[in-house]
């Protein structure tokens, strides 16, 4: 049993709700929705108490569960399946209704525990049917080496479910989880992959062709960001990577107009919202580098990796230390999944930023017979259709229509048309059953970089860039996941456009959604972008390859580079100096220098001369900043608030045209590109719009009575429920949207994990934003926010010590 004290100070709030003097929150897909508590019962204490037997009957044999001083479970077991069993069984103990609310998202039965307002979302995720492609991926990874060992960490998770007091959570809304299984496993799979690799741009692009023209989509939305911080390429650090000689030309993005069968037409302003309100955030990104012995004061590389997600109570990731005589492993993994997805075994360290690569196109078709069927070449075919129903609770069931075409599933607004689109086919890799769990289960057994070379052979997706440094000395980036080769008529073309699905047009070849695809239509595995043996490297979700360099269309944009330029400049000047060190990599990943300074300057020394007075030295002041984003200092607090308006203005005087149903804010460009707009983009002009923009911000500081940039940029991560005994407490923090020390204030997200791991003698470090544990009334709920705020870091060992929890006894497998 660990030492998890109880709050009294959280009990006591607890009761002050249930008595109904605390407010709930306004955000989030079940907050607000505390009024379908069931009554206070005796259960809801017992869940406080969190009470786990001592031993426990295991079919798969002994095992030793440890939680040390942090709640990071320690597991030793001599049998894969029995330590995996364990695994279960912490993260059921641990974990369970975070799981059970992200199944839920996944397969449209949010409504059925929260009620009406969440019917949107289970709409699309119904329509997209996740689920089934879960199913898919299952009866692919069933038979596999990693199919009995997923088995038994449901087994885990339904022992703990049955033994363990029941979360809190359910005890509040009066509901329990259905028994976890292992294409719930895979669900939780296919929701960082959409997380990482959905999303509709395509679709915003094409609608701002059709309503401002395409001169003004290619401005806002440009095919390539202009600058020279690609991940590969870079003097003396990948400049000898291996540029295949692949015969994919015809792919490439460029920056001429889509070519298509049709003019651009606008999604019809009911669909825009319906897939804007479920998109996943466009900022998930991440840092990751390495740097090889021959550069670092050990002579041993180091890999650094920190992931930008949500910022949530609990955490995305949950951290774990397994011990196989075989194998050694420490790191974290999502709820709901088994083994270690980021960390580092006893052999090698590795992490993963987003790759940014396209993965899913848009195909509108031509139909007959009220809609039933679809051209498709010469061919009429009848859409895949039938009806689910969503529970929604207090209020009637709706009825949904799934409708999935040759491509994968079809999304409609059922608006009525005119002339907006307001149906469109989706076909997504994830749609398709991949192996990815075969990979990650190869990464934590791995004993050097020819298994880990091997291992991402089997990582379709998400596609993202993996970074792996190992004790033998050896280095690896690449581009894992499968990225498709896209055919109109024979010929390779981009996936930038919506494509004619009748007149076939954008095919995949060898593609089955909601079924095993080849690798036929794809990228080949060799030709994907990597560097065997760089001398350093750093990633940032940057552009990957310069244009010119590789032959393959990778994708429609990548983030705006102001982190991956700073990256460059920071592990350029550290190899020239030599001697790297741990100390050097946990400051690279502190570092809080904003780059976007250096691109608004123009735009904010002209609005200087139409400034004067206060606020002008306000200006000034900015202007002198040494662009540090530390919390104690004013400037950072003006000049981002001040983007903040110079982006509404921009909105206001450049997006009036497009229809006003929509949420022009959406089309707004990145601010890499909104720095470079001019006259024509304002009114009446940028140097007016941008000096009351900044004249703007200042009286909105001013009325906040913020002094410093910690006053505004203070932690908010919260529970789903918005409850203040469930939330984390509120910390001023360093860092912005455009920092390697990343944190985004206005969308709670940023380092969702921070890992330093040296490959000599050095201890390892981490740190997660909040706890390990998710009961609330654990010590260990919130116990490494403030540290995580302050740019600290903890052990990230190997050691199989603290209390013993539950000490599992085997027996044959059943």
């Amino acid at each position: 049993m660990t030492e998890r004290s109880i709050s009294s100070t959280r009990r006591a709030l607890l009761a002050a709700i249930v008595g109904g003097t605390t407010a709930g929150g306004a955000l989030g897909p079940v907050r607000g929705y505390l009024s379908s508590f069931a009554p206070l019962s005796g259960g809801a204490w017992d869940a406080a108490a969190d009470d786990r037997p001592a031993t426990v009957d295991s079919p798969y044999g002994d095992a030793t569960l440890r939680y040390d001083d942090q709640a990071v479970p320690r597991i030793e077991a001599d049998d894969e399946a029995a330590m995996t069993f364990a695994v279960g069984y912490a993260h059921g103990g641990d974990r369970l209704f975070q799981m059970d609310l992200q199944r839920r998202q996944l397969r449209g039965e949010l409504s059925a525990v929260v009620g009406e307002a969440t019917l949107d979302s289970d709409r699309f995720h119904v329509a997209m049917d996740f689920a089934a492609a879960a199913d898919a991926t299952w009866e692919r990874v069933r038979d596999t080496e990693a199919g009995p060992l997923v088995e038994a960490y449901c087994e885990g998770v339904n022992r703990a479910r049955e033994d363990t007091p029941r979360p809190l959570e359910f005890e509040l809304l009066g509901y329990d989880a259905d028994p976890w299984t292992p294409a719930d496993v895979m669900l939780a799979e296919k929701q960082i992959a959409w997380t990482l690799t959905g999303g509709f741009r395509t679709l915003r692009r094409e609608t701002l062709r059709a309503e401002l023209g395409a001169d003004a989509a290619e401005t806002l939305v440009p095919q390539r960001l202009d600058h020279d911080a690609a991940i590969l390429g870079r003097e003396g650090a990948t400049d000898d990577w291996a540029v295949p000689d692949g015969d994919g030309e015809g792919s490439r993005s460029t920056a001429d107009e889509p070519t298509g069968s049709r003019a651009a037409v606008a999604s019809d302003p009911a669909l825009d919202r319906w897939l804007s309100g479920v998109e996943p955030p466009a900022w998930a990104g991440s840092n990751s580098w390495a740097v090889a012995g021959d550069h670092t004061e050990s002579g041993a590389p180091i890999v650094a990796n920190d992931p930008h997600l949500s910022l949530m109570a609990p955490p995305v990731w949950y951290e774990q230390v397994l011990r196989h005589p075989e194998y050694q492993v420490h790191g974290v993994t999502f709820p709901g999944v088994p083994f270690v997805v980021i960390g580092e075994n006893d052999r090698g360290a590795w992490g993963f930023t987003n790759a940014g690569a396209d993965v899913i196109d848009f195909y509108e078709y031509e139909t007959r017979a009220d809609g039933a069927e679809y051209r498709y070449g010469d061919d009429w075919r009848a859409f895949d259709t039938e009806t689910r129903t969503i529970a929604v609770a207090d209020a009637p069931d709706r009825e949904v229509a799934v409708r999935k075409s040759v491509h994968g599933a079809v999304l409609g607004a059922n608006a009525g048309g005119d002339e907006f689109r307001d149906e469109l086919g989706v076909a997504w890799t994830g749609l398709s059953a991949t192996n990815v769990t075969n990979a990650i289960l190869r990464l934590n057994r791995s004993r050097g970089a020819d298994d880990v070379d091997e291992a991402l052979r089997e990582f379709g997706e998400p596609t993202q860039c993996f970074v792996y440094a190992d004790r033998d000395g050896e280095v690896r980036y690449r581009v894992t996941g499968r990225v498709p080769l896209r055919r109109t008529d024979g010929d390779l073309v981009p996936g930038d456009r919506v494509f004619d699905g009748s007149a076939r047009e954008g095919e995949w070849a060898g593609y089955t959604p909601y079924g095993e695809s080849s690798w036929e239509g794809f990228i080949p595995y060799d030709e994907m972008p990597h560097d065997d043996d760089p001398e350093y490297v750093g990633t940032a979700n940057q552009r990957i390859v310069d244009d010119d360099e590789y032959p393959y269309y990778l994708a429609e944009a990548y983030s705006d580079p102001f982190r991956g330029i700073r990256l460059w400049e920071r592990l350029d000047a550290l190899v020239d100096d030599g001697d790297v060190t741990p100390a050097d990599m946990r400051d690279l990943q502190r570092d809080t220098r904003d780059g976007r300074l250096d691109r608004f300057r123009p735009v904010l020394e002209e609005a200087r001369r139409e400034l004067s007075g206060d606020t002008r030295a306000e200006l000034d002041d900015v202007l002198e900043w040494d662009a540090e984003a530390t919390r104690d200092a004013r400037e950072p607090l003006v000049f981002v608030r001040f983007l903040d308006a110079y982006e509404a203005r921009f909105v206001a005087d450049a997006l009036s045209g497009l229809d006003g149903r929509r949420d022009a804010a959406a089309y707004a460009p990145t601010q890499w590109v909104l720095a470079t707009l001019g006259d024509e983009w304002f009114d009446p002009d940028r140097a007016t719009a941008a000096a009351e923009a900044f004249a703007t911000a200042v009286a909105e500081i001013d009325d906040e009575g913020w002094e410093t940039y910690g006053d505004y940029n203070r932690t908010a991560i919260d529970h789903p429920f918005d409850q203040a005994f469930l939330n984390y407490p509120r910390y001023p923090i360093d860092g912005s949207a455009a920092t390697l020390f990343n944190f985004r204030v206005t969308s709670s997200a940023g380092s969702s994990w921070r890992q330093v791991c040296p490959q000599g003698d050095a201890p390892s470090r981490c740190i997660l934003p909040g706890g390990n544990d998710g009961n609330a009334y654990a010590s260990s709920y919130d116990d490494q926010l403030r540290r995580w705020a302050n740019g600290e870091y903890k052990p990230m060992d190997l050691a199989m010590r603290g209390e013993f929890a539950t000490r599992f006894h085997g027996g044959d497998p059943e």
